[in-house]
């Protein structure tokens, strides 16, 4: 059975073309269309779709209030499709918040030219964000019926020293998954934390700058040279790869550009690589909620260091792709319940 999808965009021409991408999959179909927010929480609660694709900017009622009251209403997965500019990534980042569950960047204002690159990944993570759905209205009528679950194996405590540091990697749903974890974590932590979260250049610094505003925790935008200190963490720059290097005893953070065919911008496997080898023992790891494998052959590289790795439960994940692909391979010290895995990281440091 197709997964349904409701439309929401205030262009005919972007609605035509998402329409036919949509159509071209045959584990999707299209159950309805929205010209603004209002006509989309009406439909939203009249036609029940599976998952939702909504534009910010649309007259009479933007994207985010439309977000907002769905979320309310009746509940269900959006997507926000959103421009590639810093106001766009505001907007998106507010529209997280509000209850979207992931973002798709528009490249062009162009329909087609804007959804014809990265076509298949759009339409792939639609089917997996809608089959989550489905997933949890199944775990949630088995914990009713009393099924028994498998219990997450527990972290355990002083695992790294106060001269290691902390890598965290994440891609759908890991906005506000890091935002859980981080606001757990005290402005006195004895280590740094960097962060691989796949995103565009452009949301990077608004995402970063959104975090720090709302917790104890400094976050920044990392820097190309700069030293890594305790206390701080840090946010890969978007559409960069990520590193960290051991230079005169101090671990310090570098950037550099993705070659051809290097498609996980940033790249957990390039940082956590990089972090085991500049920290070897005294890392930590931690893979969250993101569809594919990024962050498996990293994740191998701490694990032959001595370094430790932890990654969130299927259960909590909005897309178990990543943590999955860790845990497969055998490189998981510890699985976690998202809302677990900040409080242990602050007794991660011995």
């Amino acid at each position: 059975m197709a997964f349904g999808v409701l439309i929401v965009d205030d262009s005919v021409f972007f609605r035509r073309a998402l329409r036919e991408l949509i159509l071209a999959d045959d584990r999707l179909t299209v159950v309805g269309e929205a010209a603004n927010g209002r006509e989309a929480i009406l439909k939203a609660c009249q036609l029940k779709p599976d998952i939702i694709t909504m534009d910010v900017e649309m007259p009479i009622m933007d994207g985010i209030s439309a977000v907002r009251e769905i979320m309310n209403r009746c509940p269900t997965p959006i997507m926000m499709l959103s421009s590639l500019t810093q106001a766009g990534a505001v907007a998106t980042l507010e529209a997280l918040d509000a209850g979207a569950i992931d973002f798709y960047p528009k490249s062009s204002s162009d329909a087609k030219e804007a959804l014809g690159e990265g076509a298949r990944l759009l339409t792939t993570r639609l089917r997996l964000l809608a089959a989550r759905k489905q997933r949890q209205a199944i775990v949630a009528e088995s914990a009713a019926r009393g099924s028994a679950t498998v219990a997450p194996r527990h972290a355990e405590q002083g695992v790294i020293g106060r001269r290691g540091l902390v890598v965290i990697g994440s891609s759908t749903g890991g906005p506000a998954a890091l935002q859980t974890v981080l606001q757990e974590i005290p402005a006195n932590f004895p280590v740094p934390i960097v962060i691989a979260q796949h995103m565009p250049a452009s949301f990077t610094g608004p995402f970063a700058s959104r975090l720090n505003s709302s917790m104890a925790l400094n976050v920044v935008e990392a820097k190309d040279g700069a030293p890594l200190v305790a206390g701080t963490a840090y946010i890969v720059p978007g559409g960069k790869h990520g590193e960290v290097h051991l230079r005169s005893g101090t671990l310090v953070f570098s950037e550099r550009e993705p070659a051809a065919g290097e498609n996980f911008r940033p790249s957990v496997n390039f940082l956590f690589q990089s972090a085991a080898q500049a920290a070897g023992s005294d890392v930590l790891a931690v893979v969250l909620t993101g569809m594919g494998d990024d962050g498996t052959e990293g994740a191998r590289a701490i694990r032959a260091a001595s370094g430790h790795v932890w990654a969130q439960d299927q259960a909590s994940s909005v897309i178990y792709g990543m943590p999955a692909a860790v845990a497969k391979a055998g490189l998981t010290e510890a699985v976690l319940p998202l809302k677990e895995v900040g409080a242990a990281i602050l007794r991660s440091v011995r």
